[in-house]
């Protein structure tokens, strides 16, 4: 008898895919909105380094008693003063709304809503940018060179982010991977599906190298069948193909 698939797995709650949290520093946020949408200045308490994130984290206590914990960006350390709010200075570790952020300035921890506390670039090492001011928003390039629409009141930080170059070092051993893998809840290693037995995969098998079955997946297949390219609307080189 087969085994579930990854996808299918995952969902059980079993230990492999279950988040270390309590090894976490806590839950990366803004500091909350204020009622007044005044300016608030704050002091930069502790830098963290926290093993979910690939970046490291700034304790951050305002004035008013709060305290924040966001992912710190270059050039900041322990004592600096910072800002939030609408009259904030656009220096490294302030945070405004994005509309009031200038065309050109480099950003991260985008809020996809407001008040969500930020769920864009928050990778060590990223940074997005301001394109330009719409009547519905504010159009920023994501790292990946993408652009989105954001709402115009949705907070963002000022700076890029610490922890560049990460990704150049190399891991030299599989257990120095592994070990990263476990500490931020990611499977390793993973096996191809073409690599593992037909009972275990839907490309699986050692009848062929290349498998009859398309690789792109439909919408509507069943949960089993949900490998490959999940829904693609495009496919081929290029971004060009079948919709």
């Amino acid at each position: 008898m087969g085994k579930n698939l990854i996808q299918q797995a995952r969902g059980k709650g079993g230990p492999t895919y279950r988040s270390p949290s309590f090894r976490f520093a806590g839950k990366i946020s803004f500091k909350p909105l204020s009622i007044d949408n005044t300016t608030v200045q704050g002091k930069i308490i502790d830098l963290i380094k926290c093993p979910g994130h690939s970046s490291p984290l700034a304790e951050i206590k305002y004035q008013d008693g709060s305290k924040a914990l966001m992912p710190a960006p270059e050039g900041i350390a322990v004592g600096d003063e910072v800002s939030a709010g609408p009259d904030a200075q656009i220096d490294s570790g302030n945070v405004r709304a994005i509309k009031d952020i200038p065309e050109g300035t480099l950003i991260n921890n985008i809020e996809s809503r407001p008040g969500d506390g930020g769920t864009f670039c928050r990778a060590g090492g990223t940074f997005a940018k301001v394109i330009e001011r719409r009547n519905n928003g504010v159009l920023v390039m994501l790292p990946s060179k993408k652009t989105r629409l954001f709402l115009n009141e949705c907070r963002a930080a000022v700076g890029i982010l610490a922890g560049g170059g990460r990704t150049e070092k190399p891991f030299l051993k599989a257990g120095t991977k592994m070990h990263l893998k476990r500490a931020k809840n990611k499977l390793y290693p993973r096996v191809s599906g073409t690599s593992q037995n037909a009972v275990d995969h839907p490309f699986g098998g050692s009848r062929s190298s290349k498998k009859g079955i398309p690789t792109t997946t439909p919408r509507n297949a069943p949960p089993g069948r949900k490998v490959g390219l999940l829904r693609a609307r495009f496919t081929g080189r290029g971004g060009k193909g079948k919709k």
